[in-house]
This record gives C-alpha cells, sequence and structure tokens, in this order.
C-alpha cells in the first residue's frame, strides 16, 4: 500500500502543486525593473520591521518557536493566520517563527508583501529570501522567512544546490537572534520536491555548512519544509542531522495532508531540529488548516 501510494503521489504531485488561488487586491509593487543579475539578486532579501516591536520579556525561561509552510495565504486567510499566531492556544505568542512559502509580489497574493504584513501584525522583526528567477519572470518568487521578537542580525540567504523541475531553485534563510547573553542561529529552510532524496540531502547539507561558520558550540534552530515526502528520506534526515548534534522530539508522524484523486495522503514534510537547545514541550497543530501543511511548535529552555 506504501509503495502504491508514493507512486500515486510522484504522479499527481505536479498537478495538484500548480494550482494556486486568484485574488484581488490592488498590486502595490511594479514589476521587477532591475538593470543587473546583481541588482535582481540583492532585491531576494529583505529585512525589516513593524512600526513598533513587541516588548518581549527577557526574565522568561523559555522560547516558543513555530514553523510553517503557509502555502502563499494571503488577504483574509493571512489576518486569520496573523491572529492565531497571537492567540492560539499552542502556536500563539511565539517569538520566533520560520515560514515558508511566504509570497512577496506575486499576482496570486495580490501583489502584496507577505512577510512584511504578518510581521507589522504581529509587531515583530522580520527577514524575508527568495531564490533566483529567470530574467523573463516578472514576479518575484515564493520564499522564506523568519520572523522574530528579538532583532536578527547576521542575515544570509542561501541558494540550495540542484535545481528541481524547469530549473526551479530553493533557498533558505539564516539569521542570529540574541538574547541576553547567548547568540541563537537560525534557519528557515524550503528544500525542492522533485528531486532524487540524496539531493535533497545535500540541500540540508548546505545550510549546515552555513552553520559551520559558527562553530558547533552556538545554539541553533534548523527548520522547515524539507520535502521529505519519500519514506528514504525522513530515515536519511534522521541520520543526517543526529550526526551533525542535532536532535528533535519530533518522530515521523505526518505534518501535511492532502487529497489525490479521493486517495488521503499524510507526509512527514517539516521539521525543526535543536543544537544545543533543550526542548520542554512541543506539538503539530492539526485543527489549523489554513494549508495542506500542518504547523509545528516547540517550546525550548532560553539558553544562558
Amino acid at each position: 500500500m506504501q509503495k502504491f501510494l508514493v507512486m500515486l503521489l510522484t504522479a499527481v504531485l505536479p498537478i495538484v502543486s500548480s494550482f494556486s488561488p486568484s485574488y484581488s487586491h490592488s498590486a502595490r509593487f511594479a514589476e521587477l525593473s532591475a538593470s543587473s543579475d546583481a541588482d535582481r539578486e540583492l532585491r531576494l532579501l529583505e529585512i525589516g520591521h513593524a512600526p513598533k516591536t513587541r516588548a518581549v520579556t527577557q526574565t522568561s525561561p523559555t522560547i516558543k518557536l513555530v514553523s510553517y509552510n503557509i502555502r502563499w495565504r494571503s488577504g483574509d486567510d493571512l489576518h486569520k493566520l496573523a491572529q492565531l499566531l497571537k492567540e492560539d492556544a499552542e502556536i500563539g505568542g511565539a517569538e520566533i517563527l520560520g515560514l515558508q512559502e511566504v509570497d512577496r509580489n506575486k499576482k496570486r497574493s495580490g501583489n502584496r508583501n507577505s512577510a512584511e504584513i504578518l510581521a507589522g501584525e504581529l509587531s515583530m522583526y522580520y527577514a524575508w529570501a527568495a531564490p533566483p528567477a529567470p530574467k523573463t519572470e516578472k514576479e518575484e518568487e515564493t520564499g522564506v522567512a523568519i520572523l522574530s521578537a528579538y532583532p536578527l542580525s547576521d542575515v544570509r540567504r542561501l541558494v540550495l544546490p540542484h535545481k528541481g523541475p524547469g530549473g526551479r531553485r530553493r533557498v533558505a534563510l539564516g539569521a542570529t537572534i540574541k538574547f541576553e547573553r547567548v547568540s541563537v542561529r537560525v534557519y528557515s529552510v524550503h528544500s525542492e520536491t522533485r528531486i532524487p532524496v540524496d539531493c535533497k540531502l545535500e540541500q540540508m547539507k548546505a545550510v549546515l555548512h552555513d552553520l559551520a561558520r559558527y562553530g558547533k558550540d552556538m545554539p541553533a534552530v534548523v527548520l522547515g519544509d524539507l520535502n521529505t515526502w519519500e519514506p528514504a528520506a525522513v530515515a536519511k534526515t534522521f541520520k543526517l542531522f543526529a550526526a551533525e548534534g542535532f536532535q528533535t522530539p519530533f518522530d515521523e508522524a505526518p505534518t501535511f495532508f492532502r487529497r489525490a484523486l479521493f486517495i488521503p495522503i499524510e507526509l512527514k514534510l517539516d521539521w525543526i531540529w535543536l543544537r544545543n537547545l533543550q526542548a520542554t514541550r512541543n506539538g503539530v497543530n492539526r485543527a489549523i488548516k489554513l494549508s495542506d501543511h500542518w504547523p509545528l511548535w516547540i517550546i525550548v529552555q532560553k539558553p544562558v
């Protein structure tokens, strides 16, 4: 049965992944008019913050983190997500968010800046990055984002190795978040779906290679949609991160749900990996259905 589901997913994933909603919001950003490749690359990394950032409790002994592939949410759905990130019993009130499939200047999401909108509603700092697009592409690509109640520093956009269908690229985004006396390195990652498993592992290794610049003693979080829909990818991901000194309280339970030809498919795609950090509680919120992914949340002891 499992083999049949994998074959089915391989056949239908290129089709169901191509559907996107349409929106009627007025355009906020003009079409790209960068004069050079370097200019285009610079535009695909954005760093900012809400007009007024929220106060944080420095004395709190814990930090909550959330990872969520929001699948292009915009408009009312984006507002609903902001409310959940404020008020939900499980994902609400997180100090650090790692998001994937975050649109900026895309027609399907009203040519809005979703990371900036969320940061504004949540009173947070943010960074957003997207992969390079073909020169003929007039819309900016879907990207990844990190939102934080604390300022972000040393923000780095990582274009991941190995192209997907049609030459599509994927990115990761890294940033350093400083607490009272200790800094934590955080990465939001969106790996490619339709490449061999070993190529997916090399995309993860590219993130770990960047992390190596900071030394093994630095606390770190790697989270996001690693697209490990093949059973072998799940097993190899556990092995890779464990060998690099990471641990996770999440098991092989699914984080993604979709129906294909009326058959329900549940897959383990999303992860939160920790290094030199201790988790106290965690979960996957299956009640939130704004995306075909479910958000992961985790509470860790604040490093001292």
